[in-house]
């Protein structure tokens, strides 16, 4: 049977992993310099080279994807407040509403049952106030005994708390004020129920159609009120620490502009980058829930340098970003904060000087041995 070599390493790979072996690996020191002492004839046999960092300046801007959505606090789904048919909708997508706006028109059969309860229990409070008053009476005129009256007292107060419970769910099926005074005083039962704007909005989707029935809660309608926005931004994992709260953003090509006010702890698993909130709290008026944008993040320095690396000297490692320092007895294994990334080059904030020289080739036999050093 022929033997596949495609998975074996290669003979390079193997000598320097034979070398790496044979030096002592001391106890790494949570997220500092973690020496790895190498000799030159190892960093040869591993095919090890070096180059010169360069500085930059402490501020970078980096372009980060993101997606514009509506805060969670500014959206509000209209459900339908009983079953029913949908007789008319009198809004469509992405139309302003105001507080109050009738937006759709409900013909229901439980709002005429819970008119009828309603009209039977203002019936049966009237009668137990006229109880209640006649047996008040009937008692200071000694008749009857103060039992009774308590009794009466007790029936009537049930019967007002029963008449303040079916108004009060006249009033959560939507049903106007003057439509319930028109009600207990002419007993005038409706049978359509206006669906209003709970706030000040956008009609951001409109989930019915004329004729359709509806069940109790069922969603007709998202108002969103779209000032302030907010843009979920993706930051690769490796950058996750250059973004900090109140980090500022602007979208290129328009005037939205806004600050990071949180950055998430989980990461996709896919994408394997966090998400960063942007709220926008100007140029609104340029974005769309939904749209897709590049935005620019300005960041400020800290007071580390920043430098300028050669692509391909900065790994990944214990979720941790890491450069490898030459030094006299072989390298520094030092933690990093990727702060850019473009194909030929990467910007990181480090302790680092302008002398120091990194490693740009034949890392991953570094990598190697920080993972035996280090751990993880």
């Amino acid at each position: 049977m022929p033997i596949r070599l495609r998975a074996l390493p290669s003979v390079r790979a193997l000598l320097a992993a034979l070398l790496l072996s044979a030096v002592p690996r001391p106890a790494p020191a949570g997220e500092k310099d973690v020496p790895l002492r190498i000799d030159d004839r190892q960093i040869r046999a591993a095919g090890i080279e070096v180059a010169r960092v360069e500085p930059e300046a402490g501020t970078a801007q980096t372009v980060l994807p993101g997606t514009v959505v509506v805060p969670p606090q500014q959206l509000l789904v209209v459900a339908a407040p009983a079953a029913g048919l949908i007789e008319t909708v009198l809004v469509g997508p992405n139309e302003v509403v105001r507080a109050g706006q009738p937006i759709a028109r409900l013909r229901s059969t439980d709002l005429l049952e819970s008119q009828r309860l309603y009209l039977q229990a203002l019936s049966g409070e009237q009668l137990a106030r006229q109880r209640l008053e006649r047996d008040e009476q009937m008692f200071k005129e000694r008749i009857i005994a103060e039992r009774r009256l308590l009794t009466t007292r007790a029936e009537h107060d049930y019967a007002r708390t029963t008449l303040q419970e079916r108004e009060q769910l006249l009033a959560l099926l939507g049903m106007p004020e003057a439509d319930v005074r028109d009600l207990r005083e002419n007993r005038h039962m409706a049978a359509v129920l206006t669906v209003s704007a709970p706030r000040d909005g956008v009609v951001l989707e409109l989930r019915v159609s004329p004729g359709e029935r509806v069940a109790a809660s069922a969603p007709l309608f998202s108002v969103a009120q779209l000032d302030p926005l907010w843009i979920n931004l993706q930051v690769p994992l490796s950058q996750a620490r250059a973004i900090e709260p109140s980090t500022r953003v602007s979208v290129p090509g328009t005037t939205a502009q806004g600050e990071v006010v949180r950055l998430g702890r989980s990461v996709d698993q896919t994408t394997q980058s966090v998400i960063a909130t942007v709220q926008v709290d100007a140029g609104t008026d340029s974005l769309r829930p939904g749209q897709v944008v590049n935005a620019s993040v300005a960041l400020m320095p800290n007071g580390t340098p920043q430098w300028r690396l050669p692509a391909g000297s900065v790994v990944r490692h214990a979720g941790q970003s890491w450069v490898f320092v030459r030094t006299p007895e072989g390298f520094l294994a030092r933690p990093v904060t990727v702060i850019a990334e473009v194909p030929s080059a990467t910007s990181v904030r480090a302790g680092l000087a302008p002398e120091d020289r990194v490693a740009s080739r034949g890392i991953l036999s570094l990598l190697a041995e920080l993972t035996e050093v280090y751990g993880g």
